[in-house]
C-alpha cells in the first residue's frame, strides 16, 4: 500500500509543481469573460475560448483600480499567475492586471460611465440653464498658462469691452486635476457676482482630457447654479463634461462668443433703433393728441357749455318732484294705517278685559290660599298620627310598661321555636337585663 498516494498528497504535489513552475508565475492570457456576476468585493468568473474554460479570480483591490467595468462576453487580455485550489483540486488564474482586447480601457470606461450617467438624468435637456444675454462677470476655470484664457479674454474684449473675466487657476491634466476642476466649480458657485462659467482646456489625447470625463466633474457641472459653457479639446474631441454643460463650444473663442451673444456694437445699434422708433411713436402720439384737442375745442360743448348740464338740471327737477310725491303718498298711507289701528284698539275694549282678568286673578289667589291652608292642616294631622304610631312601637316604652325583650346575643327572639334547651339568652327589662340559661322549652298555641 505504500506505493499508493492519497488524494490530498497528490493535490499538494501538483500545487507545489504549479507554484515552482516559472512559466506559471506570470501568464499572459486572452479570453472571453463568462459567468460574470458583480460582487461587492472579490470577483469570481471564467475566461473561455472556443475549446476551453479556466476559472478566474480578481481580488477587490485590483478590481477597484481596473478603470472599467467587466461585462459578460467582454474579450480581455489579462496578466496573472496560475494556482491550484487544494480543497477542490481545481486550478484557476489569479488576475493581477486586465485590459479590454482591441479597444482601450479608457474608451470602454467612457462608454460605461456615459451610459450610467445618462440613465441617471445628468445629460437631460430639461436640466439645461439658459445663458444670460448680458453677462457682467464671467468665470473661467482653466490653466492660467494655456492659450484658452488668452483667447477668451481677447474675444470678450473685442465683442463687449467692460465685461470682467474672473480666472480660477486650475490644473486640467494629470493626477488630482478632476478634483481641482470640481472644487473650483463649487467655489465659483459660492460667489454672487458671476453670471456664468466657462470650463475648458486645449486639445490632447483621451488621457490628457480624461479629467473632464471623471464623474466628480460631471456631477459638479450638473449641480452648478451658474450656467456653464464647456470648451474642452478640439472640435472633434467629446467629453462627458460637454454633455453635462448647459452649452458646448468647439473652441475657447466660440465659448467667449456664446458668453457674449450680443456685442457692444449690436447693443448700440439696437439702442439707436429703439430711440428712433420711440421718437417716431411719440411724435405720432403728439400729433394725434393735438388733432383731438383741436376737435374738442371746436365742439359745441365748449362753444355753449350750458348745454352740457341743461339735461342734468331737468332730470334733477324731475327726480325732486318724484321724491316729494313719493314721500306724500307714503305719509298718507302711514296715517291711514294708524287710524285703522286706533279704531281696532278701541273696538277691542282692552281696558275692560284687563280689569276682568285682574279680578279673576284675585279670586284665583284667594282660592289658592284657602286650598294651601286646608292641605297644610291635613298634612299636619297625618304627621301627628304617624308620630303617635311610631312612638307606640318604641321598644323602650314597651319595656317601661312591664314587658321584656328576649335576645340571643344581638338577635331578638319572637317565638319559642327559636329556642332550645341550654341556650344562653339575655332578657332586657325596664331597669336592666338578665343573663339566663334555658332549662326547658314549652310551646303553646298562639293566642
Amino acid at each position: 500500500m505504500s506505493d499508493y498516494l492519497s488524494v490530498s498528497e497528490l493535490t499538494k504535489y501538483l500545487k507545489l509543481k504549479f507554484d515552482r513552475d516559472p512559466y506559471l508565475e506570470r501568464v499572459y492570457l486572452s479570453g472571453q469573460v463568462s459567468n460574470f456576476r458583480k460582487r461587492p468585493n472579490h470577483q469570481y468568473f471564467s475566461l473561455k475560448d472556443d475549446k476551453a474554460v479556466i476559472q478566474a479570480t480578481m481580488w477587490g483591490g485590483i478590481y477597484k483600480k481596473l478603470g472599467f467595468e467587466l461585462e459578460e462576453g467582454m474579450k480581455v487580455n489579462v496578466v496573472g499567475r496560475v494556482q491550484i485550489y487544494e480543497p477542490s483540486g481545481s486550478y484557476s488564474i489569479i488576475i493581477e492586471k486586465a485590459e479590454p482586447d482591441g479597444i482601450g480601457a479608457l474608451a470602454i470606461q467612457f462608454e460605461q460611465l456615459k451610459k450610467r450617467l445618462t440613465a441617471a438624468g445628468y445629460f437631460d435637456d430639461r436640466h439645461k440653464q439658459p445663458l444670460p444675454q448680458f453677462a457682467k462677470k464671467i468665470g473661467v476655470i482653466t490653466s492660467p498658462s494655456g492659450a484658452v484664457i488668452k483667447d477668451i479674454i481677447t474675444t470678450v474684449s473685442r465683442r463687449f469691452p467692460g465685461v470682467a473675466i474672473i480666472l480660477f487657476p486650475t490644473k486640467v491634466q494629470g493626477e488630482g486635476s478632476a478634483q481641482e476642476v470640481a472644487a473650483n466649480i463649487a467655489l465659483a458657485n459660492q460667489r454672487d457676482d458671476l453670471d456664468l462659467l466657462i470650463v475648458g482646456r486645449g486639445g490632447g489625447s483621451i488621457e490628457d482630457l480624461w479629467a473632464f470625463n471623471e464623474e466628480i466633474v460631471v456631477q459638479a457641472i450638473f449641480e452648478s447654479q451658474l450656467p456653464i459653457i464647456s470648451s474642452v479639446g478640439h472640435e472633434t474631441d467629446v467629453t462627458l463634461a460637454d454633455f453635462a454643460a448647459d452649452r458646448r463650444a468647439a473652441t475657447p473663442t466660440a465659448a467667449a462668443e456664446l458668453a457674449t451673444p450680443v456685442t457692444k456694437a449690436d447693443l448700440l445699434a439696437f439702442l439707436r433703433e429703439r430711440q428712433t422708433r420711440s421718437y417716431q411713436a411719440l411724435m405720432r402720439l403728439i400729433r394725434q393728441k393735438e388733432e383731438r384737442l383741436q376737435k374738442l375745442k371746436e365742439s359745441v360743448i365748449f362753444r355753449q357749455p350750458e348745454r352740457l348740464y341743461d339735461a342734468y338740471l331737468q332730470r334733477l327737477d324731475r327726480l325732486k318732484n318724484q321724491l316729494n310725491s313719493s314721500f306724500r303718498q307714503l305719509y298718507q298711507s302711514y296715517e291711514k294705517e294708524k287710524t285703522l289701528l286706533h279704531q281696532r284698539l278701541l273696538s277691542l275694549n282692552l281696558l275692560g278685559k284687563v280689569e276682568r282678568q285682574q279680578e279673576g286673578l284675585k279670586q284665583q289667589h284667594r282660592l289658592l290660599l284657602s286650598g294651601m291652608k286646608s292641605q297644610y292642616d291635613s298634612q299636619i294631622a297625618r304627621f301627628e298620627k304617624a308620630q303617635d304610631a311610631l312612638l307606640s312601637l318604641d321598644t323602650s316604652r314597651i319595656v317601661a310598661r312591664g314587658y321584656a325583650i328576649v335576645k340571643d346575643k344581638d338577635r331578638i327572639l319572637a317565638s319559642s321555636q327559636e329556642v332550645k334547651k341550654g341556650d344562653q339568652l339575655t332578657i332586657q327589662m325596664r331597669d336592666g337585663r338578665l343573663e339566663v340559661e334555658v332549662e326547658d322549652v314549652k310551646q303553646e298555641e298562639n293566642i
